[in-house]
C-alpha cells in the first residue's frame, strides 16, 4: 500500500506479494531485452468488465443495495477499461517509442469510496454499506485481503501519456456505464 503517492513506470517497486510477482515476470524478459529485442512490459491495473474479473464479483452486492467501499476506502485503486486495454496492446504493438514498463491504467485512479459511490450511482443503487476491513481478513486472510483489496496504489500512465495514447473511458463513470451497458 503506498498510499496517496503518485506512482509511475520509474517508481520504486513495493515489497508486497503483488510487486514480487511483476518483479519476477519484468526479469523473465531482461535476456531478451539484453539481446536487443523491445520488450513491453505491461503492468495492468483492475480490469472493468461485466464479464469478469473484480468489476463482476463487486455487482452483486451492489445491484442488491448492500455495496459499499472496502476497509476505510483511502485506498486507490488504479483501473482500466477492458477496450482501452485492447487498444494499449494494438498501440504497443504499432509504436516502436513503447517499450519497458508501460502502466496500463486509466489516467484517473480513484479511492475505493469513490469508486463504490460511481458503482451505486451508475447502477442507481446505494452504497452505503462498507465492508469492514477485520471481516474481509477473516474471509481471505491478511496477506490477500491486504493485497487485494485494503492496499492501494495510485498508479500513472505516464508512458501511455508520453506515447500519444488516447484513453477511449478516462474517467471512472464513463467506463462503468459502458462495461455495464448502463
Amino acid at each position: 500500500n503506498r498510499g496517496g503517492e503518485v506512482l509511475h513506470e520509474e517508481s520504486a517497486s513495493g515489497e508486497d506479494f503483488l510487486s514480487e510477482v511483476c518483479r519476477e515476470w519484468e526479469k523473465a524478459a531482461l535476456p531478451a531485452s539484453q539481446a536487443g529485442i523491445r520488450v513491453v512490459h505491461l503492468r495492468i491495473g483492475i480490469v472493468l468488465s461485466a464479464e469478469g474479473g473484480a468489476l463482476a464479483q463487486m455487482l452483486t452486492p451492489f445491484k442488491l443495495g448492500i455495496g459499499g467501499r472496502m476497509g476505510s476506502g483511502a485506498q486507490y485503486m488504479s483501473w482500466v477499461a477492458l477496450d482501452d486495454v485492447v487498444g494499449i496492446i494494438e498501440h504497443a504493438l504499432k509504436d516502436e517509442q513503447v517499450r519497458g514498463p508501460v502502466n496500463t491504467v486509466a489516467p484517473a485512479p480513484v479511492t475505493n469510496a469513490e469508486f463504490a459511490k460511481a458503482m451505486g450511482h451508475v447502477l442507481t443503487r446505494p452504497a452505503l454499506l462498507p465492508m469492514p476491513a477485520f471481516a474481509l481478513r477473516l474471509a481471505l486472510g491478511r496477506e490477500m485481503a491486504d493485497a487485494l483489496l485494503l492496499g492501494g496504489a495510485r498508479v500513472e500512465p505516464a508512458r501511455l501519456k508520453a506515447t500519444g495514447y488516447q484513453f477511449a473511458y478516462p474517467e471512472l463513470e464513463g467506463a462503468l456505464r459502458h462495461v455495464l451497458k448502463e
